[in-house]
């Protein structure tokens, strides 16, 4: 039978939101639940009430209430360990004794977890063994390409999370969609709100600026060039909510081409015999300062071959 737990938050670990402590705690236990027993008071840090992004510290005392998970989940967690992700590096951008950014390719989620048995973290960690510390500074779509930032200390995690959630941070996409971007349409400033499909899959839609359950999301959008029929756009986020750019482009009007959850599918059904078979999203710019010297770092991936060649076939229509 479950029972409550007591762990003590290892020095290694203090930093740490709360909710992200506990989901990798709380192996198999739906995030919908983590965020409830957090709620209610169920989870205690050092006896007291805590919110879900509330930062622990080496040494803090987390009560974690009794957890069930169903057969199924706890048979796939037993499979997933009994087969370890395979190891496998990707093309780096920048590597030195604090951080590690990479060019992840599309079609490879950034962890395990959701229906994916291992991700880029995991299978960097089987390929680098002797590795003390490696952890996700932030993440990607499992579509997208591009730039991912890896923390190789606990001190560069804390510090370039923190550039991250204070929006410090440069990133920008380079996206294509179907139609033709006003140039003057710059900004796009919308609340968003996060749910989930009767199947468990995640969405999220565009809600009303007062709406209590939307978060305030702005994407910045600069147009790059016109082809016939599409718009390749620069878009920067201000805000990293979960599908904040495919959403807020879908919402205009101009869903990004190959995007299977926000897109128009009979418009994706076309472009895979025009050679797209992924969502035309990239993660081409990062600008950050360096979690040790604080120098100004610009991280920059060039289109993946599959998305330039897609491009070098369109007919330039205009220029901005």
């Amino acid at each position: 039978m479950p029972e409550v737990k007591f762990i003590t938050v290892d020095p290694d670990d203090a930093g740490q939101r709360l909710d992200n402590f506990l989901m990798r705690h709380l192996k198999g236990v739906p995030k919908t639940h983590v965020y409830r027993i957090i709620r209610s008071g169920e989870v205690r840090v050092n006896k007291g009430r805590a919110a879900a992004d509330t930062r622990i510290a080496g040494g803090d005392v987390v009560r974690l209430p009794p957890t069930r998970i169903s057969e199924r989940v706890a048979e796939k967690a037993e499979a997933m360990a009994s087969a370890p992700a395979p190891a496998r590096e990707f093309p780096v951008l920048l590597e030195d004794e604090h951080l590690l950014a990479i060019d992840k390719p599309a079609g490879v989620a950034v962890h395990g977890g959701s229906g994916v048995s291992f991700g880029v973290i995991e299978q960097l960690r089987m390929a680098r063994p002797k590795a003390p510390f490696l952890e996700l500074v932030h993440r990607l779509d499992r579509e997208t390409s591009g730039i991912l930032l890896l923390a190789k200390k606990r001190s560069a995690l804390k510090n370039l999370q923190d550039q991250f959630r204070e929006r410090e941070t440069g990133k920008t996409y380079l996206a294509l969609v179907l139609g033709h971007w006003p140039v003057n349409k710059k900004v796009l400033d919308k609340s968003l709100h996060k749910y989930l499909l009767a199947n468990g899959e995640r969405r999220v839609k565009v809600v009303a600026r007062d709406d209590p359950d939307g978060m305030r999301s702005l994407t910045l959008v600069k147009v790059a060039q016109h082809f016939a029929g599409f718009s390749l756009l620069e878009v920067t986020i201000k805000t990293g909510r979960t599908h904040q750019i495919r959403v807020h482009l879908a919402s205009e009007g101009f869903p990004i081409a190959g995007d299977d959850k926000y897109g128009d599918f009979e418009a994706n059904k076309a472009l895979v015999k025009q050679g797209l078979k992924r969502m035309f999203l990239h993660a081409w710019r990062l600008q950050l300062s360096h979690p040790a010297s604080g120098a100004s770092v610009e991280l920059n991936a060039a289109l993946p071959s599959e998305l330039q060649s897609f491009i070098s076939t369109q007919s330039d229509s205009s220029s901005p």
